[in-house]
């Protein structure tokens, strides 16, 4: 499944939860200045997911209050946008000289780089406050910095539109990430990033002026998701798929140009990958390796060997092999598996 790493303060002494917490915070994003009542027993929680270029970041934290000062800027780099999402209680953010008051089901966008506001109570001032957070690098949107400034601090709506789509996309992967395997993590978190994209390119113009970049990269992330859809397909073709997004096969070719690829690059480098995968499986060792290739739009034996060979540097039957043969040692019962502890 994809990667996820669990943090928990209630692991440590209640002493030590809130050094632990800053120390989190500097590591895994901006680092800030917190303050909070619950200082002497911070009994928070962060779930982190890795989805390629993107990192989501669950929280569940005590009421807080956090400033990333101008000396902390010059004293920490950071080259990343959060887009935050309330999930529960109500918050004040600010930067850029905006401030706004975000409730349940609203997000706010930082730039990483520059110093920020942010307070976030629970309802009540006694539960917990909660927030999906999506760590977004520079470059990874076509959208620069200078251009993103207008939106700083200021809210979006969680709850219709493509605002709803996202914070349903968000909390469904950070609530089940075992449903997802690892090998779809760089695809998923490309469709997080075009859906992102298109949301703040909607809040900074009107949808007919939509910059042309946000509008090719929704269709790219349409075609990688029909792609992966149909993989299995042996008819699938550059030009069944520009049929199927009414497109011409050119401006398909165009389209994936800009990603330093070709259409038959990506389903092959997919194809091989979902193979490589199934061969690496204790589970399918019984399905004969040809099975596995027709399953994912192989057909021709010969052609499937050169292909993986050339990608893997091992024929299909020796990867199997070798990696059939890792998996025996990790599981057996006489192999040995030291663990430090997990906080």
């Amino acid at each position: 499944m994809v990667h996820r790493t669990v943090i928990d303060t209630e692991q440590l002494p209640p002493a030590e939860r809130f050094g632990m917490w800053l120390d989190l915070v500097a590591r895994t994003s901006a680092p800030l200045r917190i303050r909070s009542a619950h200082q002497h027993d911070f009994r928070a929680r962060a779930e982190f997911v890795e989805l390629g270029p993107i990192r989501l970041v669950r929280y569940r934290y005590p009421s807080l209050a956090a400033v990333r000062t101008a000396k902390l800027v010059r004293r920490t780099e950071v080259d990343f946008h959060l887009l935050a999402l309330t999930t529960n209680g109500t918050g004040i953010a600010g930067q850029a000289g905006r401030e706004s008051r975000l409730d349940a089901g609203e997000f706010t966008f930082y730039d990483g780089s520059r110093p920020h506001e942010v307070s976030h109570f629970g309802d009540g001032g006694t539960a917990h406050a909660t927030s999906i957070v999506a760590l977004i690098p520079y470059g990874s949107i076509p959208l620069t910095p200078d251009r993103l400034a207008p939106l700083l601090a200021g809210r979006m709506s969680a709850s219709d539109g493509i605002g709803a789509l996202i914070a349903q996309y968000l909390t469904r992967i950070t609530s089940y990430p075992e449903q997802y395997q690892q090998a779809d993590a760089e695809r998923l978190g490309a469709v997080a990033l075009d859906l992102i994209s298109t949301m703040l390119g909607r809040y900074l113009v009107a949808e007919d002026e939509m910059p042309r970049e946000v509008r090719r990269r929704a269709l790219l992330a349409q075609v990688r998701a029909d792609i992966q859809r149909r993989l299995g397909d042996t008819g699938l073709t550059p030009g069944a798929i520009a049929e199927a997004h009414h497109i011409s096969v050119r401006s398909l070719h165009r389209l994936f140009e800009a990603e330093q690829s070709t259409v038959a690059s990506y389903i092959r480098e997919l194809r091989l990958e979902r193979c490589r995968r199934d061969l690496a499986d204790p589970a399918l060792a019984h399905r004969p390796v040809q099975a596995v290739a027709a399953r994912w739009g192989f057909r021709d034996k010969a052609h499937f060997s050169r292909a993986f060979r050339a990608a893997h540097r091992l024929t299909p039957q020796a990867y199997r092999t070798v990696h059939l043969q890792q998996a025996r040692i990790v599981n057996s019962p006489t192999s040995e598996v030291n663990s430090g502890p997990t906080y």
